[in-house]
């Protein structure tokens, strides 16, 4: 039951965010403030670990915005707008950096320039091990009750033991692993599909 309830919680908010997506794309102001409202910080948390001025990153979080303007038509995964934003804003951090360091003259603001510091790869992590877990989830959905059930136990932590879960699901203990083998194959097909 509770992985139904993830699973459609997961699904209700990658819906909501792909939704949002297209009536921004329709033009919506209400769907853009609520785009921005969402992910308006994690573009900031991404200019402030770069160590950028209030000022660039003031035109790196506009920059960002706009290349969603430009390319919303075009995002094939509306529900990982998120992801794109945070790339765009740190591509954009990067060309804004090496722009600086274009100007500067050497020995001057070395260390202003020296790019993100290791919180910025964790941030991105973060976010796309999210967006991979509801990936996950929403494939196993589609996967028959009883193998959903399967992999639940399996992926318990501890491990059911292989003779509970043949008393809960009657399975033959020798059933198991090759039970496993064909959810795990079609959960794949599933993934690489979406």
């Amino acid at each position: 039951m509770l992985t139904n309830a993830l699973v459609n919680e997961a699904s209700v908010a990658e819906l909501d965010v792909a939704r949002l997506v297209r009536r921004a794309g329709q033009g919506d102001t209400g769907a853009w403030e609520q785009l921005v409202a969402r992910y308006g910080r994690l573009i900031w948390s991404i200019t402030r670990d770069f160590k950028l001025r209030e000022s660039d990153a003031a035109d790196v979080f506009q920059t960002t915005w706009m290349r969603l303007v430009e390319h919303i038509d075009r995002i094939q995964h509306a529900e990982r707008v998120g992801s794109w934003l945070a790339a765009t804003a740190r591509n954009e951090c990067l060309r804004c950096i090496a722009f600086h360091k274009r100007l500067v003259l050497g020995g001057e603001g070395d260390s202003a320039l020296d790019g993100p510091d290791g919180s910025v790869a964790e941030i991105d992590e973060a976010l796309l091990a999210g967006e991979r877990a509801q990936t996950v989830r929403a494939a196993m959905a589609h996967l028959p009750r009883r193998w959903q059930r399967l992999l639940d136990m399996l992926m318990a932590d501890p491990p059911v033991p292989y003779a509970q879960i043949s008393d809960e699901l009657g399975l033959p203990v020798g059933s198991i692993g090759p039970t496993r083998g064909r959810c795990l194959a079609r959960l794949r097909l599933l993934l690489e599909a979406s």
